[in-house]
């Protein structure tokens, strides 16, 4: 283990601050970049995760979070995401609690302080990966790189990429994963404090409270287990302090037994099948609970994944790494989602943009080489830990293990991240041991450095405050992703402004001529505007794209109706119940069809079922007391009427209609109190 001071962290034009003292200004460089969202909206993947999720209603039963998603599907279902995440939906129902319903703030808030608290720690994580692990006489873990881990804690703190995950709430899930991987990391450096010499004697204790805190990481987000790789790094480069490239030598070489002893020592071979172990187990218990097997994900969500040459979707899965590189690298073009066109496939191996696939891993090899095969031991060791950092929590993502439902990410970098910090601030301060006569020059630098990071968090926390502002500042980042019109029309129809909304809708289409909620939408305001031939071919269109698309099938029922095709109309809405069994509102519609028709007793069975699995469904009651009126069953109507006020006891309409039958009956002293009530 590393037990010496870092030369050039000292020449890096920072002040050494105290270990209190550099967290507390970490985190308040995190405070200071994201403090502008905490007021924020709901916005984007919110609605799905929170606001519709019904697990985080105090009551719904709490064994639930442990049999759903993270958005509120049971995960037996077919149409489950398959992320399992309880932990995380657990905070987002104590925040419903406490709070006493679904405002944003205290939400936002949380996410805020939780990631101040991870920049913070990663400063321990940070001095331990670049110092090394060594302790005083009384137990404390010594920092021999406190300008260097500074610097990197700074980096992370305001990086950029962080914004999905702070200012949007679901990203609660990596912030709640990177900061059960931190203290998985840093108890397994708690089994090693009896100095050199525990590299033999260590505390199974400890790893095995490790263990626990990586489960606890894999229950908030499914990258939590790659903690388990980084710990495995760390003990074969810090604790056993292995040379890899001259033990891989050794055994290409094939040079005696003892030899190779001398490096791969009992404890750290029992640590290793101790860590194996551990995540085998709990790999084998995610298998068992995701149950039905992996969320099945479209061309859409990942088209470089259904590629039929290999060849081409390997270097497109390489495109895909070099995006992600730069986003790291340069933070300046994000957006809230990529697909459906954003970055459109390479179809051949002469595409110009295999150039920066290329230029990304020679830069890569460069950088192993120079973590492998350096002389210098400490620069070999603080370079592979870096690397380990920035790859190993990337896996999960990278396509290899199993399809992604997603192009970019910006939130998955947020554990990744921590190792491009790392290595950045590792060659800032050899850039600052190096040119040490330019010291004035490079402090400025790296000032404008972070205050640049912290202008572009401001700006972007900002953007995510509200999802009209989210939307609309994709439109310059991701111009051909039918998704960002999409959204942009439909916040544009919810906000009323359907003109506007209508040229985004038509746009999706064209970008993505298969996109069918864009169709639906579009065919919905058409109707709405009674443009009805194009909403009927709208609708057919999408239907016919995705057959079982119930919503599509019960608004072309809708335009059908309005154009006096009845018989069609009725095979619509029959199409959408049959796709969707429990459709209360397609029961109304064609109740609706059916009184049209003259088929009363059709209507009132259509009506009857919308009620039944939509007991507050006030259309519903009402159209049902009205008919029964209309045909002469006063009685019957009158019975209709107080069942329905016995669920909607201030439902005006319904008092209304209730009150015209009694007044038929001659029931004149209940009947005028009702309509009284109506009036107030």
């Amino acid at each position: 283990m590393a037990q010496t001071e870092i030369n050039w962290d000292q020449q890096i034009p920072l002040p050494k601050l105290s270990p209190f003292h550099a967290k507390i200004a970490v985190a308040l460089v995190a405070l200071l970049c994201f403090i502008n969202s905490y007021d924020g909206d709901f916005v984007f993947d919110d609605s799905e995760a929170i606001v519709n999720n019904k697990d985080l209603i105090p009551s719904t039963p709490l064994n639930n979070i442990w049999r759903n998603d993270f958005w509120g599907s049971n995960l037996s279902s077919n149409n489950s995401h398959k992320s399992y995440r309880p932990l995380t939906v657990l905070t987002f129902r104590l925040n419903y609690l406490i709070a006493g319903g679904l405002h944003p703030v205290g939400f936002h808030v949380l996410n805020i302080g939780l990631h101040s608290l991870i920049s913070a720690l990663m400063i321990d994580m940070f001095s331990v990966l670049i110092g090394g692990l060594a302790y005083d006489g009384n137990g404390n873990r010594l920092n021999h790189a406190p300008k260097a881990s500074l610097l990197a804690g700074l980096l992370f703190a305001a990086h950029p990429v962080h914004t999905e995950s702070v200012a949007g709430i679901v990203g609660r899930a990596d912030l709640l994963c990177a900061l059960f991987f931190q203290l998985s990391f840093l108890t397994y450096c708690k089994a090693f404090r009896g100095g050199r010499e525990s590299e033999e004697k260590f505390s199974i204790h400890w790893i095995a409270v490790s263990l626990l805190l990586c489960t606890a990481a894999m229950l908030c987000k499914e990258q939590g287990i790659t903690v388990l790789g980084v710990n495995a790094a760390f003990d074969v480069l810090l604790i056993c302090n292995v040379n890899v490239y001259e033990l891989s030598q050794r055994l290409f070489l094939r040079r005696k037994a003892e030899d190779v002893s001398e490096r791969v020592r009992t404890g750290l071979l029992i640590r290793l099948a101790l860590l194996a172990m551990g995540g085998a187990s709990m790999l084998y218990a995610r298998w068992r609970i995701m149950g039905t097997g992996p969320p099945a994900f479209t061309e859409v969500d990942n088209p470089a994944s259904f590629a039929d040459n290999v060849f081409l979707r390997i270097v497109n899965y390489n495109y895909y790494y070099s995006l992600n590189a730069w986003v790291l690298l340069c933070p300046w073009w994000l957006c809230f989602d990529w697909s459906m066109g954003c970055v459109p496939l390479i179809k051949s191996a002469f595409d110009w943009r295999t150039a920066w696939l290329l230029l990304l891993w020679c830069f890569l090899i460069g950088l192993i080489s120079q973590a492998l095969c350096s002389q210098d031991s400490q620069r070999r060791r603080t370079l592979t830990l870096g690397l380990v950092l920035l790859v190993v929590p990337f896996l999960p993502a990278c396509n290899i293990f199993f399809r992604v439902g997603f192009v970019i990410a910006e939130r998955v970098l947020y554990l990744s991240s921590a190792g491009y910090c790392l290595l950045l601030a590792y060659a800032l301060g050899h850039c600052c041991g190096r040119w040490s006569r330019c010291k004035g020059l490079l402090r400025a630098s790296l000032l404008a450095l972070l205050c640049v990071y912290v202008a572009r968090c401001a700006l972007r926390s900002h953007q995510w405050r509200s999802e009209q502002s989210l939307f609309t500042s994709a439109l310059s980042v991701c111009p051909l992703n039918a998704k960002v019109h999409y959204n942009v029309g439909k916040n544009l129809a919810d906000r009323g402004n359907t003109s506007a909304a209508i040229k985004y809708y038509r746009e999706a289409v064209r970008l993505h001529p298969t996109y069918v909620h864009a169709m639906n939408n579009l065919g919905n305001i058409l109707k709405e505007r009674n443009e009805l031939v194009e909403a009927e071919e709208l609708l057919a269109k999408a239907v016919l794209v995705q057959p079982d698309f119930a919503a599509a099938w019960m608004n072309l029922g809708i335009v059908q109706n309005s154009l006096k095709k009845f018989k069609e109309a009725e095979q619509s809405y029959w199409n959408a119940i049959q796709f969707r069994k429990k459709y209360p509102d397609c029961y109304y519609n064609l109740g609706r069809l059916y009184a049209d028709l003259n088929r009363h007793l059709d209507a009132l069975n259509a009506w009857r079922n919308a009620t039944v699995l939509k007991p507050d469904h006030s259309l519903a009651w009402n159209n049902m007391v009205i008919l029964l009126d209309n045909t002469g069953n006063l009685a019957q109507a009158e019975a209709i009427g107080r069942e329905a006020l016995k669920l909607l006891p201030n439902d005006h309409t319904i008092m209304f209609s209730l009150a015209n039958v009694l007044g038929k009956l001659q029931k004149y002293k209940v009947s005028k109190p009702r309509e009284r009530n109506y009036l107030q």
